[in-house]
């Protein structure tokens, strides 16, 4: 064990594995793998299962492999794999020369399945998926033997040769396992190892027209790369019978099958088949929006890799099922962020100052700390001068009584520059406020004789002179209710999405910003954390992308309502 994980939480996984080391099983090695299908993009859930997986191994100076289980050509595209292979990696996990697929293996898989033929554990049949179905019988009632379950070892080798040979129409035969259709477990009442699929694979093109089934080839790669602990998640546990059963019968290598809750987030939802469905229907950008819970979602979002880790590691690994609070993420988040990023100043609802005492024409650049959390942040240079802009929000003209920002008879400081006092106001014929005139006191700015002298309320601005035009998308959550898949009868999960999830507003921003590179990430003074878009923000165009507010206003919502 690394003195690293010394800190990391335990688990009854970590637990199992420490009882196989003492017993010296395994010869003392630890090997798992993550095993994505490519068909479609990761999402937080699946960073668990990466976190945990390569964790493992480098907790105990094991190896972790990457492989692709891509037995469903219909489903899969290159894209998903490079898209898989790239998050995997901006996690920070490395999986060396140990980059699989379950497509290396379909001729061992084919001659495994040969041997369980001549074994009599095989046999081809010709009944319909329909009619496989209706055989299999109920929780409460045995199935019943398919008419094909006695055919001659003979002819089943004949027959599953000739389904390679591409003889047979999709869906004419399939190889089943013969195991026991009274089983109380439906997986293993003779469940079907091999399909006939025409259909272009990414990797192995037109060469196969079978393919194995995910039960069939999952426990047989494990078994081909040496796995010890196989990690999966718990809709699996009814699976693993089968598992055994397939590597006992062939008498191969054994890895252990352990099984644990897989992740579910409030106002989240984790299936790629709907997640899948709101790309397809354009409810969102693609698969990378900000606001899905793909990796490369929140990547784009901004959310940071040691944060995802972070939270990852920290909700622990569980036996049942719970759902993690995004709370949490977003708190993992904010907790790296602010050890990370640099503190800039952006006004995203400007309203005109005017300093009347300033001097026109006059700029003076002012100091600034860039991160007070990282001293060796340093410090940049802000410009000031009479005309800025603050938040529309910043000024009252009738403020309430716990109002202690601009307003009048009101002093406020500006961040790192003087303290301002309200003198009047100027409106258009329609009675909106076009700008507002205020004093300066310049002995208040650091350094000062009256730096010090301490007022209620500090507001962050920008020269309106030197401030750069900015498009900053205000992302809030993709759902509006804790759990999206509770739904009225007759609707689906769709009706849970939140109206409010993305506004887009111009704003203005400070002129150090206009060098950013996509990805860069700040806090936006008293607004939260931001990102630079890394598809959109090219070309001079500066986007911003919010990536959580300072605080969890999702939180102060929910109090508000109990009420």
């Amino acid at each position: 064990m690394t003195e690293e994980s010394k800190n990391l939480p335990t688990n009854f996984i970590k637990e199992i594995i420490d009882r196989d080391l003492e017993q010296g099983k395994n010869d003392g090695r630890i090997h798992t793998r993550f095993p994505p299908e490519p068909n479609g993009y990761l999402h937080i859930g699946h960073a668990k299962s990466i976190v945990l997986n390569f964790g493992i191994a480098k907790e105990y100076n094991g190896l972790c492999n990457l492989r692709f289980d891509d037995t469903n050509p219909i489903k899969e595209e290159e894209e998903y794999i490079n898209s898989i292979i790239e998050d995997v990696q901006w996690l920070g996990f490395d999986w060396e020369d140990r980059l699989f697929f379950a497509s290396d293996y379909f001729e061992q898989l084919y001659k495994l399945a040969e041997q369980l033929i001549k074994s009599g554990d095989a046999f081809v049949c010709d009944l319909t998926a329909e009619q496989i179905r209706s055989y299999r019988g109920t929780l409460t009632k045995p199935g019943t033997d398919s008419p094909y379950r006695d055919r001659s070892v003979a002819e089943n080798l004949d027959l599953f040769r000739r389904m390679r040979g591409g003889e047979f129409p999709d869906g004419r035969r399939v190889l089943r396992a013969k195991i026991d259709m009274a089983l109380p477990n439906l997986n293993m009442r003779d469940p079907v190892l091999y399909r006939i699929l025409h259909a272009t694979h990414p990797r192995t093109k037109d060469s196969w027209c079978i393919y194995p089934m995910y039960d069939w080839a999952h426990g047989l790669e494990d078994s081909i790369e040496r796995i010890t602990h196989s990690l999966c998640t718990l809709e699996f546990e009814d699976h693993r019978p089968l598992y055994d059963w397939c590597l006992v019968k062939l008498g191969v290598y054994h890895p252990q099958q352990i099984e644990f809750a897989r992740l579910n987030l409030s106002y989240t939802i984790l299936s790629k088949r709907k997640l899948l469905e709101l790309v397809q229907e354009d409810m969102v950008s693609g698969w990378d929006d900000p606001r899905m819970p793909t990796i490369s979602g929140m990547r784009r979002r901004g959310y940071t890799a040691a944060a995802i880790r972070n939270f990852c590691e920290r909700i622990g690994i569980a036996k049942k099922d719970n759902i993690a609070d995004m709370a949490l993420l977003e708190y993992y988040v904010r907790e790296d962020l602010n050890k990370t990023a640099p503190r800039v100043m952006a006004v995203l609802n400007p309203l005109k100052i005017v300093i009347d005492n300033y001097p026109e024409g006059q700029v003076e650049n002012l100091p600034a700390v860039n991160n007070p959390e990282d001293p060796a942040a340093g410090n940049r240079e802000i410009p000031f001068s009479r005309e800025l802009y603050i938040e529309q929000e910043d000024f009252q003209e009738e403020p309430h009584k716990k109002f202690f920002r601009l307003a009048p008879g009101k002093e406020v400081r500006l961040k790192h520059a003087y303290i301002i006092k309200y003198e009047r106001v100027v409106k258009d014929e329609q009675g909106n406020i076009k700008e507002v005139h205020c004093t300066y006191d310049p002995d208040t700015k650091s350094g000062g004789v009256n730096a010090d002298r301490k007022v209620k309320g500090t507001l962050h601005w920008v020269s309106k002179m030197h401030s750069l035009e900015a498009e900053v998308r205000l992302y809030d959550r993709l759902f509006a209710t804790a759990n999206p898949n509770s739904v009225a009868e007759g609707t689906d999960f769709k009706s849970n999405l939140n109206p409010d999830s993305l506004k887009v507003i111009t704003a203005q921003v400070e002129p150090g910003l206009k060098h950013v590179r996509a990805g860069d990430r700040f806090q936006f003074l008293r607004r939260g954390y931001f990102c630079v878009d890394i598809k959109d923000s090219n070309g001079g165009k500066l986007v911003f992308n919010r990536t959580v507010s300072l605080r969890d206003s999702w939180a102060r919502i929910e109090r508000m309502k109990l009420r």
